[in-house]
């Protein structure tokens, strides 16, 4: 064993020194029991014979307690050793790492901050992938208006709610690497299932078997050992809505979520139907609970706005005293968000759930040319002078990935989190100042 692995096991917050020394504490008020039991019965009676050799009487005080020292402390460094590896070892045999690096990491995700991450399937796992390395305290909720490819074809079909969001937020939640991720995430390419992923399926089967999708997802996470949890924003069937004004200027009513960014106009606002949709109560608990709330990114009006339509959801936000942040998008979305920039997407929010539903929004000042493709539209940054900045910090910063920079790295938008949470802690509540880059900006 190596320093550093004693320094590990050493670590406070472990949860595992203190139930050492109970078991320690309890041997010894045992063998004070039995030695008082001997020690009467030789006071009384006298040891037999045979007792007298078992306690090896015929040896010197000193040598008899070395003895039984030697004896108890190896029984029970032998005894622990053979129970982990009957016990914990085959509960652990897919992790990689030694007994302490794995309760270490388990430690130290557990004392990390509470965070709720709403959104959808594509921009959400983002947050998920890189908090997981950070925290095990996530919750991420995911829309339920799903209603195209996969998803839509099972929730016509079987009648359940749409997979696919939270398959995809399932999976950032796991381990990249694991065979179960990749199978969970396959994707059929021909034949009768083709276009379904085996998470889509899965998660159909176990919601047939519950009796619940609910129930399906907390099994399909268990099944994947996830950091963290995804939750449905609404058990409820619910269908997105929009009005979406056309070239020739007419405005017309789409329904569903897949038909909205194909309508080919600008979408002026977006409705659930029915509109008294209720919140997942566990969906509240955890915003009310939460330390941080990261909304977004994803889609503007097909994955974030249907979590904040459903009843309940914008109530609790503003309930809570967490850090509530926006991140906004990095690129543009054809038939969805075309020509936003970052006060745009915050307007468009503010239309539909009105203003103050977050304290800071996280934006992108990064625009690189290498790896964009040429149907990246970026997203530009707020004009110095825009009314938005009077509301909210916008805190912006290179958020992209280096081999898709129309979407955002894991680990700078984890870096960005964090940074604006350590600045909330160390600061006065009332009054904070962070300092990023050139900007001086006030966190509350």
């Amino acid at each position: 064993m190596n320093k550093r692995t004693i320094r590990k096991w050493l670590t406070p917050g472990l949860s595992v020194k203190r139930w050492l020394l109970l078991l320690g504490f309890g041997i010894t008020i045992l063998s004070v029991a039995v030695a008082q039991v001997l020690v009467e019965v030789y006071r009384n009676e006298g040891l037999p014979s045979l007792l007298q050799v078992i306690t090896l009487r015929f040896l010197p005080p000193i040598w008899r307690v070395l003895i039984a020292l030697i004896l108890g402390i190896g029984a029970l460094v032998i005894a622990i050793r053979e129970l982990n590896r009957s016990i914990i070892a085959p509960f652990s045999r897919r992790t990689r790492g030694e007994l302490v690096d794995i309760i270490y990491n388990n430690a130290r995700l557990q004392q990390g901050i509470k965070l709720v991450a709403l959104g959808g399937g594509t921009g959400l796992p983002a947050v998920l992938r890189g908090m997981r390395t950070q925290t095990s305290q996530i919750t991420a909720i995911v829309t339920m208006a799903d209603d195209g490819g996969s998803s839509g074809k099972l929730r016509r079909e079987f009648g359940v709610l749409p997979p696919g969001d939270v398959r995809n937020n399932i999976a950032a939640l796991a381990d990249d690497e694991a065979l179960m991720t990749q199978l969970f995430q396959y994707r059929f390419a021909e034949g009768g299932l083709e276009g379904h992923s085996f998470g889509n399926l899965l998660l159909t089967a176990l919601a047939a078997i519950t009796g619940s999708m609910e129930t399906a997802i907390v099994e399909a996470a268990n099944v994947l050992a996830i950091e963290g949890r995804v939750l449905p924003s609404t058990v409820n069937d619910v269908v997105l809505a929009a009005e979406v004004r056309l070239g020739n200027g007419n405005l017309v009513h789409v329904v569903g979520e897949s038909s909205i960014t194909e309508a080919g106009g600008k979408i002026e606002r977006v409705s659930l139907q029915p509109s008294s949709a209720r919140a997942y109560p566990e969906a509240i608990r955890a915003i009310l609970t939460a330390d941080v709330i990261v909304i977004g990114p994803g889609s503007l009006f097909t994955s974030i706005l249907p979590n904040l339509l459903i009843e309940g959801i914008p109530e609790a936000i503003r309930a809570s005293t967490a850090l509530k942040l926006y991140v906004c998008n990095i690129a543009t979305q054809k038939g969805e968000t075309d020509s936003f920039n970052v006060a745009d997407h915050i307007l468009a929010l503010e239309k539909h759930v009105g203003r103050g539903l977050f304290n800071v929004v996280l934006a992108n000042n990064a625009f690189p040319t290498a790896n964009a493709g040429l149907n990246t539209i970026y997203v530009p940054t707020v004009t110095p002078n825009h009314e938005v900045r009077d509301r909210y910090d916008i805190i912006e910063t290179d958020l992209t990935d280096e081999q898709r920079p129309w979407r955002h790295s894991a680990d700078k938008l984890t870096k960005a989190i964090l940074g604006v949470w350590a600045a909330r802690k160390a600061a006065d509540p009332v009054s904070a100042r962070l300092t990023t880059g050139n900007h001086s900006l006030k966190v509350s």
